[in-house]
């Protein structure tokens, strides 16, 4: 297994745990101190990655592991109190990346992303079938919009711990229905286009991506 693949399966096996973790800091009886730490790891990970990008990715390690050390002792009292926030705008701001990752390449002048991915399965595409990939592409922009909104709505309506339940094991369950209502629509709509297997799918998917500009 190399690299690549291995860090697929650790982020797919972390994911639940940490999914699970996050719901119990958001009910009564957490302990403050879990959901500061579980808040601030996201972001320290986000951090960590952007450093490794920098040109001199050892000083800029250095430099983030100096500032966490300076700051997080003197952040930490706030963090206990509003860690819910954090969470919150994490989501939030995950949620909206990948609606801004869909909807940049509906621009002019671009291949929308889920045209992308049927070109990798199938090759060529005739005009319904891009037209088709097209508005899939603006679906999931709108879905990922709405997962923000949804979040946002509840967290300031209902319980911190029914917000949690829908950011940790709605999302995801919603983004698979949403796949299978599309596929089953595509049958219909597109039955001309040969069936892709799910190897092929997750191939086209998890591949490094391409430039988005049309050729």
């Amino acid at each position: 297994m190399n690299a690549r693949r291995l860090r697929q399966v650790l982020i797919i096996l972390t994911l639940p745990a940490y999914a699970l973790l996050e719901q119990y800091s958001n009910t009564a009886h957490a302990p403050p101190a879990l959901g500061a730490l579980l808040a601030v790891i996201p972001l320290l990970l986000a951090l960590g990655l952007l450093a490794m990008r920098a040109a001199r990715p050892a000083w800029a390690l250095i430099g983030l592991a100096g500032a966490a050390t300076l700051l997080l002792p003197r952040l930490w009292p706030l963090l206990m109190q509003e860690y819910a926030r954090l969470y919150l705008v994490q989501q939030c701001g995950l949620y909206l990346t990948f609606a801004a990752i869909f909807g940049r390449t509906l621009l002019p002048g671009y291949t929308p992303l889920c045209t992308q991915w049927a070109l990798r399965v199938h090759g060529a595409l005739d005009g319904a079938a891009r037209d088709y990939t097209r508005t899939i592409t603006c679906v999931w922009m709108l879905f990922f919009i709405g997962a923000a909104v949804g979040s946002l709505a509840l967290y300031v309506t209902v319980a911190r711990s029914i917000w949690s339940l829908f950011g940790n094991f709605a999302v995801l369950p919603l983004a698979a229905l949403l796949f299978a209502i599309e596929y089953r629509l595509r049958r219909h709509r597109l039955p001309q286009m040969p069936r892709a297997t799910l190897a092929q799918m997750l191939a086209a998917y998890l591949a490094e991506p391409r430039g988005t500009r049309r050729p």
